[in-house]
């Protein structure tokens, strides 16, 4: 078992299950709530909420296409958090992506 994976058994993640949904859908935007739900550990239910926050928030816009709902991400909005706020979604995407790449090797 890898270390990454010892630690992710502590039942906590520096990201909320926000983040993870917000970034799930930036990196795959037409993303369906099942596949969110798989792949952030959390359940359908749960990602229809955090979509409704982060589109209620303007942090996210859903646009139909068919069957299909393609969200496009507000990457110049700021964090919300105080300690934070100074950041915008683009910074924490570009982190998270820069980190995946150099990762995925």
């Amino acid at each position: 078992m890898s270390e990454s994976t010892k630690e992710n058994n502590l039942g906590w993640t520096f990201l909320t299950n926000h983040a993870h949904v917000l970034l799930c859908l930036a990196q795959t935007p037409e993303m369906r709530m099942r596949e969110i739900a798989d792949k952030v550990g959390i359940t359908e239910r749960a990602v229809q909420h955090i979509i409704a926050d982060l589109v209620h928030a303007g942090y996210i816009d859903r646009k139909k296409e068919g069957r299909c709902n393609v969200y496009s991400i507000h990457q110049g909005k700021k964090l919300r958090h105080s300690i934070e706020e100074h950041r915008t979604i683009a910074n924490l995407i570009e982190f998270i992506k820069d980190y995946s790449e150099n990762t995925s090797e």
